[in-house]
């Protein structure tokens, strides 16, 4: 009897389910656009009955294009993003989605930073606060949405109420909850020090029962089971933290490789084998059952190109071409020059500053779209230089890396990405490495695989290699040089616009 495993794939944006054979063919794929709110500046938000809506068609088409028996899944993964705050009432239902491109807690993160709040937190999450963060976002709802705060039951993760919701199970595994802080990181477990840093020394019991990423969550149920089409009792695990995903499903699982995910999310991340590393790092998680990724991560990713695309591109290109294809090539048209406009990718702030925001600097009259195509693409490359620069300073060593998520399906930006930051890049030849890492996960849970390492091995391909081109080595030196003074240039004027932004959303809430 052929076996299969479904991966689920729970985005900022998208939800999509693939169903792979043990070789990480994929076997049938379908996918759902969300819908997001933004009640107030800097608030983004999404309904959970929607999601879990998308979720069950999703799951129902991808069935039907796969055309095999329910019964051949031998099990099931999610992986979601992470942070944000998806939140269960004390009855168990739907009450609240806050995705992790929210910045309303920036004012927050600012007053803990100036008492020391971080001090006390890092050494146990190793990570400082920052204001997409989980316990930041309850913490920010305990002070200014109380009557919302007092209804919440349970704490988790888009995954997580995705497995919920397949299962019954109010859960969550290690990868997500030590990505949100919400973990004392050497032991793997929640931690009361940790939660009272936070404000939160009353909300241990708001946090799901925790397991590990491939141990069992559940079972698909019978109601499920006739809404989507799956074999009632289907294994569900725990899943992932998408970011450890992707890294696991582009084939980095080695202690020493990097993962680069150009997607809503900047992420960069490296496999290591002890939670610390020489100076402190954005954020850290769990990768397998003994082993950790250090990363440095922001919301300056491919979120921008998307953004560039839904505004002012959409319709603007051949019938038979996609959008994002017809930007790459306008960019690739464009012969690189000293004077090329510079563009910062802080449509949803950055790391440690919430009121940064994107712009493009140095247009001339001379420069087209595809100038600022271009600019945004190198853009985005530099954002996530920094953060490798910030890995390198503390420690991490590699020399080449992985890349993934959406910015890896062109052709050119992940030569951009190579010269950029010097290194060889290579993509996997799968194009959904989320939901393939949550396969994995998956088939790990249920005996398939003994452990990731050898799910990968069985089920990741690399595709296309990119070296860097030394020619351009001193121009993209000087342009970041210059893309970072801008940025510190930036950063006072920034300010002064979000105390703006900032006073309407706290009016909006009194009101």
């Amino acid at each position: 009897m052929d076996t299969y495993l479904l991966g689920l794939d729970a985005g900022n944006t998208v939800i999509k389910a693939v169903i792979f054979d043990l070789n990480g063919r994929e076997i049938a794929t379908a996918a759902e656009e969300g819908h997001s709110r933004m009640p107030f500046p800097g608030q983004v938000e999404r309904g959970l009955e929607e999601l879990w809506a998308n979720a069950r068609q999703v799951i129902r088409a991808c069935l039907a294009k796969a055309k095999i028996r329910p019964e051949n899944i031998a099990a099931i993964g999610c992986a979601g993003h992470g942070n944000g705050l998806y939140a269960l009432d004390r009855d168990g239902a739907p009450l609240l989605g806050i995705q992790s491109l929210d910045t309303r807690a920036t004012g927050l993160v600012d007053e803990w930073r100036a008492q020391g709040i971080g001090a006390r937190v890092q050494p146990i999450a190793r990570q400082h606060p920052w204001p997409s963060q989980t316990p930041t976002l309850l913490a920010w709802l305990k002070r200014y949405r109380p009557d919302m705060f007092a209804r919440i039951g349970t704490v988790f993760f888009s995954k997580d109420f995705i497995v919920n919701r397949l299962t019954g199970s109010r859960v969550s595994e290690v990868s997500d909850m030590s990505g949100a802080g919400l973990l004392d990181l050497a032991t793997r477990r929640y931690d009361a020090a940790l939660m009272d840093a936070y404000g939160l020394g009353d909300c241990m019991d708001l946090l799901p029962t925790l397991i590990e990423s491939a141990d069992i969550a559940g079972h698909v149920s019978a109601d499920v089971a006739r809404e989507t089409g799956l074999a009632a009792g289907t294994p569900v695990v725990g899943g992932l933290f998408d970011v450890v995903a992707s890294a696991l499903g582009s084939g980095v699982t080695r202690t020493g490789s990097a993962s680069i995910i150009a997607g809503t999310w900047s992420v960069n991340q490296v496999i290591v084998d002890r939670p610390d590393l020489d100076k402190p790092v954005f954020m850290a998680s769990t990768f397998d059952r003994t082993r950790y990724l250090a990363m440095d991560n922001s919301a300056t990713s491919a979120a921008n190109l998307e953004w560039l695309v839904r505004e002012f591109f959409e319709g603007d290109h051949e019938a038979d071409v996609s959008p994002f294809d017809a930007c790459c090539a306008l960019a690739g048209l464009i012969d690189v020059a000293p004077d090329d406009p510079l563009y910062h990718p802080y449509l949803y702030g950055a790391q440690q500053d919430g009121h940064a925001r994107a712009g493009f600097y140095g247009m001339a009259g001379w420069h087209t779209k595809g100038h600022l195509v271009r600019a945004l693409l190198e853009g985005v490359a530099f954002g996530h230089r920094q953060h490798i620069d910030t890995l390198r300073d503390a420690g991490a060593t590699f020399n080449e890396a992985v890349l993934s998520g959406g910015g890896s399906r062109s052709l050119l930006w992940p030569q951009i990405f190579a010269d950029v930051l010097g290194i060889p890049v290579s993509v996997a030849r799968s194009r959904e490495t989320g939901a393939l890492g949550a396969a994995i996960a998956a088939g790990t849970g249920v005996g398939l695989f003994p452990d990731f390492g050898q799910g990968a091995m069985a089920m990741v391909q690399s595709d296309r290699h990119y070296t860097p081109d030394a020619a351009l080595a001193g121009h993209y030196a000087r342009r970041y040089a210059l893309y970072q003074d801008m940025s510190e240039a930036m950063a006072p004027l920034w300010r002064r616009l979000g105390a703006t932004a900032a006073q309407a959303t706290v009016a909006g809430v009194a009101a």
